[in-house]
């Protein structure tokens, strides 16, 4: 029958039913008008990434009418304010890099789609949209139309959403039962029993193993033709190509040797082949399983919030803490953890954690505020709807805006060894069949095989991600929490440690506070520390805790101008606090010292003196850190404390005060500017331009919840001393990653050697492959392992 293929998905479609347009043939009348939306979207580009890349559409008439419930839509949901509603649709479909764009480009097909990124392991795409343009129903059906129809399942939302795909473990059951009857049919080849029964039915058992062999290469060896098929004709060479060359070439000679009565071929081979090459995909894909596992529930933020108890008190407590129910006390620029119910009477939350977007939004009493906002302005109060979701907490942490673009070296390397790798693979093996066949046609048959097979850079591509997951879940246990592996690498490339001082070197804890000037009476205190409680700089919670309690009064107007300070309006009175040029009074002290002046009413009243206490072990981290880092400190605080600190701290460690946060930033970027490598290490707080201008930017958490978006590592207050192991861990982590790609490519030269010389059989070759993937996976854990405990005091 005269056949056409389909433009769009590639269906075979005989060509009485072809549908023809603008000269190209479709199956159907779905797939014509996607090919029109992207014509009349300025997209038929998708089409270069590889031919037939798409999915037939389904009919979807009347589907997804449920979504014009809004209680329904509720509920699908992860993000909704008025102006942006943000997604995650679940897409069988998603399968190769055609699929990504034509995803990541969703805004140019349809008007009031903001953004949509797609998680290709997860097989999801995150999709903001401006719901008063365009409605959920609408995306849906728009993605249906293209081909790429998300999967809905109301009853398990809040649960599992995939369908498991069991199908792997199928195919190597097909093959496992092949591959044992198969050897159990071929005992009598083996042995070369000549029995009379034996002759006599020879050839009934050869062909009947023949019909044996037939599932695993049709059905369990499948996914390599598709990949090697798909690879081919977007004209890449990748690695399924020799498997699956390798796979029906065994066939082929098998199947001749029965048919010409030879012997009873390789089928047994064959089989055991697919049989153990699955089982080794099953192996690394639980491998991949396993990380992003560690990744999701490991990996939380070492943040506290103050819960407020049913006696009024208040109480810091860890984020996965709370419960639903719960009542939460939330500082100005401190991260909404959990979705709830705004109690107070209004508040501002800025969403740029979720969209990317600093735009305050307004709410008021009773309205649904959502986690990842950041409270800003007066304290409010909140009533908790949902436990905290770490998974989710991380998944905003790591949002897109925020990430520094890194390069990665390893990475590089693997795609560069990968690149000539399948053709020097085939190059190899072709050689050396035309090299055997005119000395030994069985031995030749045997070498190409072994060759294609042994040979695999799936250990290689392993080694990286694996020894990165296991630090990055390693760093975990100790405190560190990092946005992601590749800050590991660029930990690893640091040549210049900037800290901040107060709230990093030195310690929130009360230490001695002295008071100078008129003595404040119990009006003014109750006044002073109803100011203090709604903000979140390390002197202000050091002053709030050294306070005596005091009732809880209503603040009509709070403003925290960074690095400056607090001016606040409380029942009436307007309080400042903060440094001497923000009140405007210069102190009579000739000694410099770190102070928080007060000011009430207009009237200034005298200032509290802080008797810096510097963290536990201080003085060791930078001796150890100095001989192999620039060191520097830089603080927005007076320089009183310099010839405290140069005794302190080694010889050659830069110290630099009086700098506004912007200065900080400008010296941060200066030092880049000479070439340098800088991880910088603040609270946060006055710290954020440079924590982002930073090649790494890591955050002191000491039960306050607040830190930077564009930080790339979160460090618990108590592990501060540990900062020059966590440094010498990251140069270790690279050094075993280069250790097992030398590793992984002294076992692909041996076994190319023994495949080349004829002395390595095929099914040996295939048990091999996977177990190299097993050494490296076992080296990597063990290495990462041993470096975290020797170095780790």
């Amino acid at each position: 029958m005269d056949t056409s293929t389909c433009f769009h998905c590639g269906t075979e479609v005989s060509r009485q039913d072809v549908i023809r347009f603008d000269e190209k043939d479709f199956c159907c009348t779905g797939c014509k008008t996607v090919y029109e939306i992207f014509s009349q979207n300025d997209l038929t580009c998708y089409y270069d990434f590889q031919s037939a890349p798409g999915a037939t559409p389904s009919d979807i008439n009347g589907k997804y009418d449920f979504l014009t419930d809004d209680k329904i839509v509720t509920k699908l949901l992860e993000f909704e304010e008025a102006s942006t509603h943000i997604v995650s649709l679940y897409i069988p479909h998603i399968h190769c890099s055609s699929c990504i764009w034509i995803l990541e480009n969703l805004h140019k097909l349809q008007p009031g789609i903001g953004s949509s990124q797609v998680n290709f392991p997860a097989k999801t795409v995150r999709i903001t949209f401006n719901p008063e343009q365009i409605s959920l129903k609408t995306i849906v059906e728009l993605l249906s139309s293209i081909g790429y129809e998300p999967y809905i399942s109301l009853e398990n939302y809040e649960g599992d959403k995939h369908k498991i795909d069991r199908s792997l473990i199928y195919k190597i059951g097909v093959a496992f039962f092949s591959f044992g009857n198969i050897m159990l049919l071929s005992f009598p080849e083996y042995f070369e029993v000549e029995e009379f029964w034996i002759n006599q039915y020879r050839g009934f058992f050869r062909w009947l193993i023949f019909f044996l062999s037939l599932p695993p290469l049709v059905y369990s060896a499948s996914g390599y033709y598709v990949s090697a098929w798909k690879s081919i004709r977007a004209k890449m060479l990748n690695i399924e190509i020799p498997i699956a060359l390798g796979i029906i070439i065994m066939f082929v000679r098998s199947t001749v040797d029965i048919v010409m009565n030879y012997g009873q071929g390789f089928f047994d081979s064959m089989c055991g082949l697919i049989f153990f090459m699955l089982l080794g995909k099953l192996f690394q894909q639980k491998t991949y399983n396993f990380l992003s596992f560690e990744r999701d529930y490991k990996s939380y933020f070492p943040i506290a919030i103050t819960k407020i108890l049913p006696n009024g008190e208040e109480e810091p407590v860890q984020v996965y803490d709370i419960e639903k129910g719960d009542r939460l006390l939330i500082r100005n620029q401190e991260l909404i953890p959990v979705d709830g119910i705004l109690i107070s009477e209004k508040a501002s939350i800025d969403y740029s954690f979720v969209t990317g977007e600093a735009v305050a939004i307004e709410k008021k009493s009773g309205d649904k505020i959502y986690a990842g906002g950041k409270q800003i302005g007066k304290v409010i109060e909140m009533e908790v709807l949902f436990s905290v979701s770490q998974s989710y907490l991380t998944q905003l942490w790591s949002n897109d805006v925020f990430q520094k673009k890194l390069e990665s070296q390893h990475k590089n390397i693997t795609d560069r060894i990968s690149h000539y790798f399948t053709p020097a693979l085939l190059l190899l093996a072709f050689v050396s069949f035309a090299f055997w066949i005119f000395i030994n046609v069985d031995t030749a048959f045997n070498v190409f095989t072994a060759i294609l097979i042994v040979a695999c850079p799936c250990a290689l591509a392993l080694t990286a991600p694996f020894t990165l997951g296991n630090v990055l879940r390693i760093m975990g246990n100790r405190k560190l929490y990092l946005k992601n592996a590749l800050v590991i690498e660029q930990m690893a490339k640091v040549d210049t440690i900037v800290f901040d001082k107060t709230g990093t070197i030195t310690t929130n804890k009360k230490t001695a506070i002295t008071y100078e000037g008129n003595e404040l009476n119990s009006e003014e205190l109750y006044l002073l520390k109803n100011t203090l409680r709604g903000s979140n700089h390390p002197l202000s919670r050091r002053l709030y805790d050294y306070l005596p309690p005091q009732e809880k009064a209503t603040v009509t107007h709070f403003e925290e101008i960074t690095g400056k300070g607090v001016f606040a309006t409380v029942e009436g009175h307007d309080i400042k606090l903060g440094s001497s040029q923000f009140l405007k009074h210069l102190s009579e002290n000739t000694h410099k010292k770190t102070k928080v002046h007060v000011e009430i009413d207009g009237v200034y009243k005298g200032s509290y003196v802080f008797n810096n206490q510097y963290r536990e072990g201080l003085e060791q981290l930078f001796d150890q850190l100095s001989a192999q880092y620039q060191l520097v400190v830089l603080s927005g605080d007076n320089d009183g404390e310099r010839k405290i600190l140069e005794k302190m701290l080694p010889t050659g460690t830069t110290l630099v005060f009086n700098q506004k946060p912007e200065e900080k930033l400008a010296y941060i970027e200066s030092l880049q500017n000479q070439g340098k490598n800088v991880m910088m290490v603040g609270d946060g707080l006055n710290d954020a331009g440079a924590l982002a201008q930073s090649n790494i930017g890591i955050s002191i958490s000491e039960n306050v919840n607040v830190f930077s978006p564009a930080c790339d590592g979160i460090l618990d207050a108590t592990q501060f001393s540990k900062i020059a192991f966590f440094m010498q861990y990251s140069r270790n982590a690279m050094k075993t990653i280069y250790m097992s790609f030398g590793v992984s490519l002294l076992y692909n030269v041996v076994g190319l050697s023994f495949a080349v010389t004829g002395k390595l059989l095929p099914i040996v070759a295939a048990i091999i492959m996977p177990l190299s993937t097993i050494t490296i996976v076992s080296f990597v854990t063990l290495m990462s392992n041993w470096y975290a405990r020797r170095n780790y005091r």
